[in-house]
């Protein structure tokens, strides 16, 4: 029961292409979008393994399938890898501001290149600035796109969302000539420093999926929490993942 509202309608999918394993279906559940939405209830959705993407706030629910799970990391416990030091210090003269979550050509611009780069076939790819939009950002929903800047030049955007007990990083993008500096990984690190700095408990990273390798790297940032059998699981540094 979602206490937030209680009359909060959800409504399951029909089978569709799974985006992320390849001959499976994929079934989605997600709350009625013609209902009011509101940060209560979305801080109290992602509690339950919920997402969002646009207006939609959703969880995979697939008949044969539970490798979806939502995933968070207990900033206050977490520590950097070696790997993950590594990218700290090389990255230290890449500076991150917060920008309101408003459109802005320069953003527009950089994530046109990095859809033509990842997502030449994808849904992403030529999207318009109101698709572009309408995939980043809800008009209920409050969050903010965080920057990142080398030598005075746009590198990267982290889109997040401010919910009640910490961030929720919903989509990064960046200049893909730069992968070799690891501006994916990077965006993460600074969130978590910045959802520490806040006094808050949880940046959330939405689904890992075991057998995707889009998604293998989340699990890298330990200790992380897993929303599994309907509760939430601390997995340690050196502890296997369940599944």
């Amino acid at each position: 029961m979602i206490k937030a509202n209680r009359h909060l309608p959800l409504y399951l999918s029909a089978p569709h292409s799974c985006s992320y394993l390849p001959d499976r279906l994929s079934s989605t559940l997600f709350a009625d979008p013609e209902q009011a939405m509101n940060m209560a209830t979305y801080s109290e959705l992602l509690h339950y393994g919920f997402r969002r993407s646009g207006r939609m706030v959703y969880t995979p629910r697939c008949e044969d399938c539970s490798q979806c799970i939502s995933v968070r990391v207990p900033v206050d416990d977490f520590q950097p890898r070696r790997a993950q030091r590594r990218i700290l210090q090389a990255s230290a003269d890449i500076e991150m501001r917060e920008h309101p979550a408003h459109f802005n050509p320069r953003h527009y611009a950089l994530y046109q290149r990095y859809t033509a780069a990842r997502h030449e076939d994808g849904d992403m790819a030529n999207a318009s600035p109101e698709d572009y939009l309408g995939f980043l950002r809800a008009d209920w929903c409050e969050s903010c796109f965080f920057e990142f800047h080398l030598d005075g030049q746009l590198v990267a955007v982290a889109v997040t969302d401010l919910p009640a007990d910490g961030l929720s990083a919903v989509y990064t993008f960046f200049e893909p000539e730069l992968s070799s500096r690891s501006l994916g990984t990077l965006a993460i690190l600074r969130q978590i420093a910045h959802t520490r700095s806040m006094g808050l408990p949880y940046l959330y990273l939405g689904y890992w999926i075991r057998d995707s390798r889009k998604m293998a790297y989340k699990t890298d940032f330990r200790p992380i929490e897993l929303w599994h059998g309907g509760r939430w699981q601390r997995v340690g540094r050196s502890e296997p993942l369940p599944g």
